[in-house]
């Protein structure tokens, strides 16, 4: 099977590319590096050789000659703006980057023969569930456009399975991803982090003079939010998981975490006492 994994230079996309590296298919990786890390790509080269297309999926004509060139048979897409903050401040960059762009995406699998699709998507979907779990048949009503962008490209993507059976598609809505792989290679690289983990680590490397708490008056034990955190490689697992379950079944959609979670003061607390050092921690 020949694998395109779009965003394969990315935090996730990457670890996910080190994953698929070991398995017995031929792996290609599509990026436009305006996040992604041209160094992950060229140390995941040492593991086994791939073909790496730098390449925006803004420009339509160009990914489709792509595809007709390469003939691929799956795709893994990841490429997508993924900051909530500032899909708030500059929506229309979301609904383009990530709803326009998957849906061309979609477009160019159907015309060229790629059937089978993993999404990579997002528990923001379920926007503020009114219970302490949510499952894959919970209400979906996303509160910022990086959610709403993500929820719109998993409508055009069911759209288009029950239109063409013959394409079969995976969601995944994972939660809060963290970490890096245990070898220390591939991490987080973006130099203005914004997941609570990664941030806590900068301020105690002293990276950062602080760490801000937004909110305090939650319904939980220390009146901070509770955020169900997963290893980025047990997502990265997931698509291989994904990918195997589309040989034998129909299309479907699972979300992707732990089942229970930390607050966001547990988390703080504990990067404290790994890391020995009582960085400054305010309330915003």
């Amino acid at each position: 099977m020949k694998i395109l994994i779009s965003g394969g230079a990315g935090y996730i996309g990457s670890h996910t590319l080190r994953q698929f590296l070991k398995i017995d298919h031929e792996i290609c990786v599509l990026d436009n590096l305006s996040k992604g890390s041209k160094i992950a790509i060229e140390d995941l080269q040492k593991i086994r050789a791939f073909k790496f297309f730098e390449q925006d999926l803004s420009d339509f004509q160009g990914v489709k000659a792509l595809f007709e060139r390469e003939k691929f048979d799956a795709i893994v897409h990841f490429a997508a703006s993924i900051e909530v903050f500032e899909s708030m401040q500059n929506p229309l960059k979301y609904y383009m980057n990530n709803t326009v762009n998957t849906t061309n995406l979609i477009e160019t699998c159907l015309q060229t023969g790629v059937n089978k699709f993993i999404f990579s998507s997002t528990a923001a979907t379920y926007g503020e569930p009114q219970t302490p779990v949510v499952s894959e048949t919970s209400p979906l009503a996303p509160i910022n456009p990086y959610g709403r962008s993500k929820l719109m490209s998993e409508e055009v993507l069911r759209d288009a399975s029950m239109a063409n059976p013959e394409f079969k598609h995976c969601i995944l809505r994972y939660f809060n991803v963290a970490g890096a792989c245990m070898d220390y290679t591939l991490g987080q690289r973006y130099p203005k982090a914004t997941l609570l983990i990664k941030v806590a680590a900068e301020c105690a490397a002293g990276k950062r003079d602080k760490l801000f708490i937004f909110g305090d008056d939650y319904d939980t034990k220390d009146g901070t939010c509770i955020r169900d955190f997963i290893h980025v490689d047990d997502i990265s697992s997931a698509h291989l998981a994904a990918l195997d379950y589309l040989q034998e079944n129909e299309s479907n959609v699972f979300n992707v975490g732990y089942g229970h979670g930390f607050s966001v003061k547990e988390v703080i607390e504990a990067m404290k006492k790994v890391s020995g050092v009582d960085f400054k921690v305010e309330l915003a």
